[in-house]
C-alpha cells in the first residue's frame, strides 16, 4: 500500500511539472526526499514515469509529429513569413542537438555534483530569474506561430535549452523564456518547447534506462505501471490546461512559485 501511495504521488508530481516551467526533476528530487524514496530504484522509477509524460504530449501533438516525419500533411492555416520555411524536422534537430551533445559530454559531472537538494534549490531560483528576464526583455515578435520560427531561432532556443541541464532550472522554462528572447510569441515558444521535449526526453530517458536496467524487477511491475499511468493522465491534462492559460498568466507566476518553493524547502532542509 505504501508503494502504491508513493507511485501515485510521484506520478502526480511528474505529470504536473514535466511540461510546466517549474522543473520536474527538481520537484521529484524534493518530493522523493520528503517521501524517503531515493536511491537506484527511485531513479529508475523517475525514468519510467517520464515515459508516461512523453506519451501524453506525443498524443497531443500527433498530427504535427506525423507531419514532421512526412507521414501526414499538417494543415495549420498559419501564414509563414516570406523566406522562412514552415516548421520541419531540421528545426527540431537544430533545437535538440546542443543540449544532447552537452548533456552527453557532461553527464557524469551533472550526476555527481548537481543532483542534490541544495543544487536543485539553486536551479529553481536561477531558472525563475531567467524566466522573469525572458518575460521582461521579450523582443519584438518575429514568429507569431510555430510555423514562422526560423532556423536561427531554433538554434537560439536550443542553446537556451542547455541551461536546463542544471537540475531545477526547468527545460520548458529555459526554452519558453529563451524563445521569447529570440523573437517568438508565447504561443510559438510554448508549442515548440513541448514539441522538442519529445525527442529530448526520449533520448535522455532511453540513455538512463539502459544504464539502470539492472535495477528493474518483475515484482515492481505494478508499482512502475501505476506511476506511468498517473503521470500520463496528469501530464495530458496539465499540458492542455497550460496551453490555454499561458497567454493570460505569462511566466511570472511560475517564477514566483519557484522562489517560494525554494525558500520553503531551504527552511525544511536546514531544520533537519
Amino acid at each position: 500500500m505504501h508503494n502504491t501511495f508513493i507511485a501515485i504521488i510521484q506520478g502526480i508530481v511528474e505529470g504536473l511539472t514535466e511540461f510546466l516551467p517549474v522543473s520536474s526533476t527538481g520537484h521529484l528530487i524534493l518530493s522523493g526526499q520528503l517521501l524517503g524514496f531515493t536511491g537506484d530504484k527511485a531513479d529508475t522509477f523517475e525514468i519510467i514515469i517520464q515515459l508516461g509524460a512523453i506519451l501524453a504530449v506525443a498524443i497531443i501533438y500527433w498530427r504535427r509529429i506525423l507531419g514532421l516525419l512526412g507521414l501526414k500533411t499538417v494543415e495549420t492555416g498559419e501564414a509563414v513569413q516570406s523566406g522562412q520555411p514552415k516548421l520541419n524536422l531540421l528545426h527540431v534537430i537544430l533545437a535538440c542537438l546542443p543540449a544532447m551533445v552537452l548533456g552527453l559530454a557532461l553527464h557524469s559531472v551533472i550526476k555527481t555534483y548537481l543532483f542534490s537538494p541544495y543544487t536543485v534549490l539553486a536551479g529553481l531560483v536561477l531558472g525563475g530569474g531567467f524566466m522573469l528576464l525572458g518575460q521582461k526583455k521579450q523582443t519584438a515578435v518575429q514568429a507569431a506561430t510555430i510555423d514562422q520560427l526560423s532556423y536561427k531561432q531554433a538554434v537560439s532556443i536550443g542553446l537556451f535549452q542547455c541551461l536546463s541541464l542544471w537540475p531545477g532550472f526547468s527545460r520548458s522554462g529555459a526554452t519558453i523564456a529563451g524563445g521569447l528572447l529570440s523573437g517568438a510569441s508565447y504561443s510559438a515558444a510554448t508549442n515548440f518547447s513541448f514539441l522538442i521535449a519529445i525527442p529530448m526526453m526520449i533520448a535522455a530517458s532511453g540513455f538512463e534506462l539502459l544504464k539502470s536496467i539492472h535495477t528493474l524487477n518483475a515484482s515492481d511491475a505494478g508499482f512502475f505501471l501505476t506511476g506511468f499511468i498517473v503521470a500520463f493522465v496528469v501530464a495530458f491534462l496539465a499540458v492542455i490546461t497550460f496551453l490555454k492559460l499561458l497567454e493570460r498568466l505569462k511566466l511570472a507566476p511560475f517564477a514566483y512559485y519557484r522562489f517560494v518553493l525554494a525558500a520553503v524547502f531551504l527552511v525544511y532542509l536546514l531544520s533537519q
